[in-house]
């Protein structure tokens, strides 16, 4: 696992994360229906919450390549269940709708992958 790359991607992912919140705060308000605001805000909760995961990964000491594999997933997640969210609530095609699950999916594999996960020494 590139420690420093994944580190860049969360960091990336963090700032998108706020750039995002701030843009439905202040942009969206007036232009969205209140449930298409928090759909909006949906995605954007588990973008953060998804984006801290990322960071306990990086410095986890378990085994590298379930720690990679963890991390892809939740990268993963953030793309398709956070990034169908948005696009829903922006652009009101319910059809991206089919994307969520699968990113929703991600984040579970992702969880599930540290349940399994060994130890860096094993």
């Amino acid at each position: 696992m590139n420690k420093l790359l994944w580190i860049r991607l969360t960091a990336l992912s963090g700032a998108l994360a706020v750039m995002l919140g701030a843009f439905a705060a202040h942009g969206l308000k007036g232009s969205l229906t209140v449930q298409m605001l928090e759909t909006y805000q949906t995605g954007v909760l588990y973008h953060f919450i998804h984006t801290l995961a990322l960071l306990a990964v990086i410095f986890l000491p378990l085994n590298e390549r379930s720690l990679h594999w963890a991390a892809r997933c939740f990268m993963l997640g953030i793309v398709l269940f956070s990034g169908s969210l948005y696009l829903i609530a922006i652009s009101g095609i319910s059809i991206l709708g089919i994307i969520t699950p699968v990113g929703g999916s991600a984040f579970i594999a992702g969880w599930l992958l540290l349940f399994t996960a060994r130890s860096a020494e094993d």
